[in-house]
C-alpha cells in the first residue's frame, strides 16, 4: 500500500453527484499543494484540480463550475466534489501533491452513462 489512497468513483448517471476522497499518508500541509487528475481510457492523464496550501483553487476549463476540490487537514485527506456529471467525465480519478511527488495511488473508477 502507498502512500495515497483514493475512493469515491462508482457507477452513476448523467446529472448525479460523488464526492472522491482521497488519504494521504503523509501531513499534506506540508506540501505546497494537492491535486486530482484523471485519465480517460486511450487518453493521457490531465490536471483537473488544484488547491494550494493557502486553500487557493483552480481548474480546468472542462470542470469549472460543476467541480470543488477540497481538504481537511486533521485527516490527510483530499475531496473531490463533482456535481453535474457528464459522460466525458468517465474516467479514472487520482489524487498526487502539485506538481506531483508521492507514488500515484491505483485511482477511483468514475463511469457516468448518458
Amino acid at each position: 500500500q502507498g502512500p495515497i489512497l483514493e475512493s469515491g468513483g462508482g457507477l452513476v448517471k448523467a446529472g448525479d453527484s460523488l464526492r472522491l476522497s482521497c488519504e494521504v499518508a503523509r501531513s499534506i500541509n506540508r506540501f505546497k499543494g494537492m491535486a486530482w487528475w484523471r485519465q480517460a481510457p486511450e487518453k493521457e492523464r490531465e490536471l483537473v484540480a488544484v488547491i494550494t496550501a493557502d486553500g487557493a483553487t483552480t481548474y480546468d476549463d472542462s470542470v469549472k463550475g460543476r467541480f470543488a476540490i477540497s481538504t481537511d487537514n486533521a485527516k490527510n485527506t483530499v475531496y473531490l466534489q463533482i456535481n453535474a456529471l457528464k459522460p466525458e467525465d468517465t474516467a479514472v480519478y487520482y489524487c498526487n501533491t502539485q506538481p506531483a511527488y508521492l507514488t500515484w495511488g491505483r485511482g477511483t473508477q468514475v463511469t457516468v452513462s448518458s
